[in-house]
């Protein structure tokens, strides 16, 4: 789709009612689901990340993912979009995920319009509750990563929507062993866990307003 098209639609998407967890759980697993429901959450960390849409080759409108660095820590080296743990400065989520998207691929916070906040979602192995943020820009960007981030992966709109792009397969965890996972597969990306329930709803309201 042309970008200048996807525009139009931001006050549509600001109406559109959310899919919540019914939808985020169509990208999990049936563990996740359960323990997800039963976990208390009083003491989970908060975070916030941009779905963040803009002009990509020929002007086609497409969404930003990053591929983290390699570390010692939970999510090392996961598909995720841009964003991070709340910090002291930070008067609201959505300056969080705004200031992280600055930090991680240089994108200034004056070049997005916020349109959306979606569903938190829960990530139980780091006691985090994440709320996403849908973002607009109309213009061009220049990605410039930091060191948490190994690579910036621009995903075309058409490929976000497309069913076939839904794959599953088995995975060991500390927990649990030979658990069936559900997962995009974008840019030869395996996008599972939290980023992908979240685009899971992302894609479920964009689709409701039938491009």
């Amino acid at each position: 789709m042309e970008h200048f098209t996807f525009l139009k639609y931001q006050a549509s998407i600001k109406s559109v009612p959310l899919g919540g967890s019914e939808a985020q759980f169509k990208l999990a697993p049936e563990a996740r689901k359960i323990y997800t429901i039963k976990k208390k959450r009083s003491n989970a960390k908060k975070a916030a990340v941009l779905v963040l849409f803009y002009p990509g080759e020929n002007n086609k409108t497409h969404l930003l993912l990053t591929l983290r660095a390699q570390y010692n820590g939970t999510h090392s080296a996961q598909v995720s979009f841009p964003g991070g743990k709340v910090d002291l400065k930070d008067k609201t989520l959505q300056q969080t995920a705004l200031r992280e998207c600055f930090e991680e691929v240089g994108v200034s916070s004056k070049k997005i319009t916020l349109v959306k906040e979606m569903t938190d979602v829960y990530i139980p192995p780091s006691n985090f509750l994440v709320t996403p943020f849908i973002g607009f820009t109309s213009e061009k960007l220049n990605f410039t990563s930091n060191e948490e981030v190994a690579q910036i992966i621009e995903v075309p709109l058409k490929d976000l929507l497309h069913d076939g792009a839904i794959y599953f397969e088995n995975k060991n965890f500390s927990d649990a062993s030979n658990v069936r996972i559900p997962y995009f597969l974008l840019n030869n990306h395996k996008v599972w866990g939290a980023t992908a329930m979240i685009i899971s709803e992302v894609k479920e309201l964009l689709k409701s307003l039938s491009f």
